[in-house]
């Protein structure tokens, strides 16, 4: 517990001056730094034909980032299904099967990172560093963008022309899309990437373009005579999966591969790399729109749900009925123990980071529904701006419902939520039930789709879990499926797709529409959200949308599997 409460104090520490920064950048207040990177973003921008001081509308804004995301998703399909014919290739590794280029394709676009491939063994290293690193650079920031344009619109003064009677359309601008991503890449992220990557360079992290060496094994039983250690850019991939939220790794086991993580140092910088950013984002936010109260709420409730996710990840692995269970040894970390594995396990779901350092398949039932608790809420921190847009949904849905029970008109920042607010919110939280519990269902149903390595309880929990863990943009697994299959492809391809666009763009939309109409004065009588009462209220909702509408899920799966081990250990001689 010690050493949680000092990552998440460490990381706290040096996230509130990187939110501060975060919110001049996105306000352009003019910087010293100005001069060193207008003569990089000026080109960009001519090549993109784009006037960054030109204000798009929301629809300009979506159009934009869909575009984007098209054309990446065209270039990064072609890298992946020609890579054996492209240069960067020492280890002569063939090209992917459409269906495994799809889901990566698809995963590391949505900045999910779920991966049915092992990395190593399946991407040469010019997939590793233009369709794997490149994508992870971008699409963090696509995501941040759009949960600042959301800011924006949410924040907007309404125009003085805006009256009760008006039936003017009123024009909501949010923003330079292109301006916003160059921004938040080259004077955000990059420099983060490269400071993170020298740390775990210094640590020992491959960061090499030869090809790795040959080793004799010790054990001649193995029927080996020697054995490849693949090598590679290692530093630079693993310091931009941390930061933005990206998840997957270098090789197939991912951080628990001493090569990928050797020391206790790189552990703590990993999940130090975790937290930073979406810490960050949440100190933005007080300062970027002049709501201090606003940023503390957000952050309030954040906190409170990570040290309850966290306190309860650590006491299962630890000091559960079934947490020295011979049966859940496999997997576990034995470098950093249990409980760093379990300390890994909370921080990756609660910031949608989907990295590992211990086989998730391996813990303890009740760490593994912890897990996907956090994944099923999506905001704890969340992932970078997905997670704060899906915070956003929580709290215009906790007005909606506080605004019930008052008998009052909800209103958010005195805009009224009407009818069809309410309806793009219903769609969003009816959207994550049908397609986890629906697909969920499907497969289990059809034998032979799953491919459970466990036909018990445990079985239902690593098929829920896949689909939860690609809804939410996560990316980590349970493992134990044989999932590169075209139906695992496929599916999760439509579940990361439906995780990550509707959830980005419907806030934005929901904010101009409330950004258009005529703001009511403060009164007595006016719904007050920055105070300890709406915050609980705000978690009560967190809850309830969450955990209650999967409770049936959760109890025939981890839950079942965690009173059959505890059974099983007390019949046992």
């Amino acid at each position: 517990m010690t050493e949680a409460l000092l990552l998440i104090l460490t990381s706290l520490a040096l996230a509130w001056p990187l939110g501060l920064y975060l919110a001049r950048l996105m306000r352009g207040t003019p910087m010293r730094i100005d001069v060193l990177f207008h003569w990089i973003e000026k080109p960009l921008y001519r090549v993109l034909g784009v006037d960054p001081n030109h204000s798009m509308s929301w629809r300009g804004y979506v159009v934009a980032f869909l575009i984007s995301n098209l054309v990446l998703a065209v270039l990064t399909q072609a890298v992946f299904m020609t890579q054996a014919w492209l240069p960067f290739n020492p280890d002569n590794i063939p090209n992917l099967r459409w269906d495994t280029a799809l889901h990566t394709m698809v995963s590391f676009l949505t900045n999910t990172n779920q991966q049915h491939y092992s990395g190593q063994a399946q991407l040469s290293y010019l997939s590793q560093m233009t369709g794997i690193t490149g994508l992870q650079v971008i699409t963090p920031m696509m995501g941040l963008a759009l949960a600042v344009a959301t800011l924006r619109a949410l924040f907007a003064k309404a125009p003085a022309a805006t009256t009760a009677d008006s039936h003017t359309p009123v024009r909501v601008t949010v923003g330079n899309y292109y301006a916003d991503v160059v921004r938040l890449c080259l004077r955000f992220l990059l420099p983060l990437c490269l400071i993170w990557a020298l740390l775990l360079t210094w640590q020992g992290v491959p960061s090499t373009l030869a090809a790795g060496p040959q080793a004799t094994p010790i054990d001649a039983s193995a029927g080996m005579e020697t054995q490849k250690i693949p090598l590679g850019p290692v530093a630079a991939m693993v310091a931009v999966k941390q930061l933005g939220a990206n998840g997957g790794g270098w090789y197939g086991p991912n951080s628990s591969v001493p090569l990928e993580n050797p020391t206790p140092l790189s552990n703590a910088l990993e999940l130090i790399g975790i937290l930073l950013i979406p810490m960050a984002i949440i100190f933005m936010i007080g300062s970027f729109t002049g709501r201090r109260k606003f940023g503390a709420l957000v952050f309030g409730c954040m906190l409170t749900l990570s040290v309850l996710s966290t306190a309860g990840s650590l006491w299962s692995e630890s000091h559960s009925a079934t947490s020295t269970s011979a049966l859940l040894m496999e997997g576990k970390e034995t470098r950093l123990g249990s409980d760093g594995t379990a300390l890994w396990s909370s921080i990756t779901t609660q910031v949608q980071n989907g990295s590992v350092n211990g086989m998730h398949d391996s813990l303890s039932p009740l760490t593994g529904m912890i897990s996907l608790v956090n994944m099923l809420i999506s905001a704890i921190w969340g992932g970078i701006g997905c997670g704060l847009q899906q915070f956003i949904v929580y709290i215009m849905m906790s007005v909606f419902l506080a605004g019930l029970m008052t008998g009052r008109t909800p209103e958010l920042f005195g805009r009224k939520l009407e009818t069809p607010q309410v309806r793009l919110l219903a769609v969003l939280i009816l959207l994550q039930p049908i397609t986890l519990l629906g697909l969920t269902a499907l497969t289990l149903a059809i034998p032979g789709l799953a491919g459970t390595s466990n036909p018990g309880f445990h079985g239902i929990s690593q098929v829920f879990y896949e689909y939860v863990s690609a809804y939410a943009n996560n990316g980590s697994g349970f493992e134990g499926l044989a999932d590169n299959t075209i139906w695992w492809n496929v599916t999760c391809s439509l579940v990361l797709a439906l995780g990550r666009f509707p959830i980005l763009i419907i806030p934005l939309v929901i904010a101009t529409q409330l950004a258009a109409k005529r703001q009511a004065p403060q009164s007595s009588g006016s719904l007050q959200i920055e105070t300890p009462t709406f915050a609980l209220t705000l978690i009560c909702v967190i809850v309830v949308l969450t955990v209650l509408q999967f409770m049936p899920a959760l109890v025939l799966g981890p839950v079942a599997d965690h009173l059959s081990l505890t059974l099983q250990g007390a019949t046992s001689p």
